[in-house]
């Protein structure tokens, strides 16, 4: 039977045989309990985890692992970067899986390594994990390499193959549609689009529903520019399109380049939105803050994460039998004040 820990540092540890007495239960069903078995009744349950939480008992991790062949811990692979659509994802990922019992193991890559996520992959099997997610934003190109445990793939083609893959969705062409139809709708004949950059995923996506978005219309789609996320690049990109009179309306793939974007506008004497129309994309906090307050599309990070870990865990604990169908996540479309309809004449703009 595994043995346990006392939270406070008492000389004498709880073990699982007090837990079972103070349950009024077997200590074989305290095991099944901790390791996550089946067929253990809510109302045993409970009773097990109330009078280990009354003990102080904690089941050792290590005693875990050998009573039911696993470490109870997921393996992330991601993105070394404090960007917001990373880090908030990985944030929601680490909640998910802390509420479903497994600790969480991060190896961190950086863009322009190719060997980068065959390196962190083989770290975390090293460690024993019992499966391992996949929120690497950049296409690195196909890695060789083989897995033997479940892989959960957010936002990407799987890089390589496992004995059972599972997708969720952070896929952003939908949302990057909905927030075209939005300044469509509103009667701009043409919307501009700041992209992010095209070795991203989600800079793909949302170039692609931009694109679809325009298409349905049968509207013309202008030059694209190219942004590297930063608002500084979105600034750059303002002073570009603030000479060109034609433009009332621009779809920026994230909100750091729309809020650069607005103050390159502003600076040329255009207004937000009585000028020019901007959207944003993400709903970063300071989105509700700037002048104008930034329309936006909120990305559902922790609907998404706990999806996924749903997924995950479960072809992790029942690998026989089928998965769950995978929840689309909601398109959230934040109406703010930098959106309005085209005006009659764009004003002449300051050099």
């Amino acid at each position: 039977m595994a043995q346990g820990e006392v939270r406070s540092g008492s000389a004498a540890a709880p073990r699982g045989v007090d837990v079972a007495r103070q349950a009024g239960v077997s200590q074989k069903t305290v095991s099944r309990v901790f390791n996550g078995e089946r067929y253990v009744s809510e109302d045993v349950r409970r009773r097990v985890l109330e009078a280990a939480e009354e003990l102080g008992y904690r089941l050792n991790s290590a005693a875990r692992a050998l009573a039911s062949g696993r470490t109870h811990s997921i393996g992330v692979v991601t993105l070394g970067t404090a960007l917001y659509g990373p880090a908030s994802l990985l944030i929601g990922i680490e909640r998910a899986a802390r509420d479903a019992g497994y600790a969480l193991r991060v190896a961190n890559t950086l863009e322009g390594d190719p060997g980068g996520i065959a390196g962190a992959v083989e770290h975390l099997l090293e460690q024993g994990v019992d499966g391992i997610v996949v929120s690497e934003p950049i296409d690195e190109g196909a890695v060789s390499l083989s897995v033997d445990v479940p892989v959960l793939v957010l936002g990407s083609p799987a890089p390589f193959a496992g004995p059972r893959t599972v997708s969720a969705g952070v896929g952003a062409e939908l949302p990057a549609r909905e927030a075209t139809r939005h300044l469509l709708g509103l009667g701009h004949r043409v919307v501009h689009h700041l992209a992010g950059p095209q070795r991203w995923f989600a800079a793909r996506d949302r170039l692609a529903g931009w694109r679809a978005a325009l298409a349905e219309r049968g509207r013309d789609q202008p030059p694209v520019i190219e942004g590297d996320w930063s608002a500084a690049s979105g600034y750059a990109a303002g002073h570009e399109l603030a000479s060109d009179r034609d433009v009332t309306a621009v779809f920026a793939a994230n909100d750091d380049m729309a809020i650069g974007l607005i103050r390159a506008l502003t600076e040329a004497g255009l207004r937000v939105p009585e000028d020019v129309s901007v959207i944003g994309f993400d709903d970063t906090p300071v989105s509700a803050y700037v002048t104008p307050p930034l329309t936006t599309v909120r990305q559902p990070f922790d609907a998404v994460a706990r999806d996924g870990l749903r997924l995950l865990v479960h072809a992790i604990e029942e690998p026989d039998t089928e998965l769950p169908p995978a929840h689309d996540p909601p398109v959230e479309l934040v109406l703010r004040a930098s959106t309005a309809p085209p005006p009659q004449h764009r004003p002449q703009t300051t050099d």
